[in-house]
């Protein structure tokens, strides 16, 4: 074998190289675009959280907020409504899941739904585990809670369905108190 021959096999040995990446560099270039149109845009991204000033919200009262396209309750509760909630034997429950995305996988115990440790403040989305009406709040219902008019699902004052056709409880969305008188949703 010649020198040349040598060499000749090391030439062809780099094209191929070259080649070979030079393809690799251009589908990532064709490709990435493709992937990158499947991300949320700016304007989503930015409504994937927002914040609530709650200092305004007296006890016994609650606020509607749209997140995500749907109305959020929150509702600042008073004791007598905590402990009604409380009170409530797990057994009662149709539903004996907290749906709180905060504290997945508990039971449906009011001390697990709540956003605080004291259960003054309850975060929920505002849509009926049935057919996805808004039920009505401010005591509403058999059991002092919500009450959904359509159909007559009855939640609690803690949002567990007690009575109707509604399978689950109302969900609580991931929430957290940033300060003293803000929660961030998402």
């Amino acid at each position: 074998m010649s020198h040349a021959e040598d060499h000749e096999g090391t030439r062809r040995d780099f094209l191929y190289y070259v080649t070979g990446g030079a393809g690799v560099v251009a589908t990532g270039a064709a490709v990435w675009p493709l992937v990158n149109q499947m991300n949320p845009s700016a304007d989503v991204q930015a409504l994937s959280s927002i914040r609530v000033d709650v200092s305004d919200i007296e006890v016994g009262t609650q606020i509607t907020v749209k997140w995500l396209g749907k109305p959020v309750f929150i509702r600042r509760r008073t004791q007598e409504e905590i402990d009604e909630a409380r009170a409530v034997e797990l057994s009662e429950l149709p539903d004996q899941e907290d749906r709180n995305a905060n504290k997945p996988g508990l039971d449906a115990a009011d001390e697990n739904r709540s956003l605080d440790e004291a259960g003054e403040w309850l975060v929920m989305m505002g849509v009926c585990t049935h057919l996805g009406c808004v039920p009505l709040g401010d005591g509403a219902g058999d059991f002092h809670g919500w009450f959904c008019p359509c159909h007559g699902s009855h939640y609690d004052t803690s949002g567990r369905i007690r009575k109707g056709p509604a399978p689950e409880n109302l969900f609580v969305p991931v929430a957290e108190f940033v300060d003293e008188t803000t929660i961030k949703l998402g």
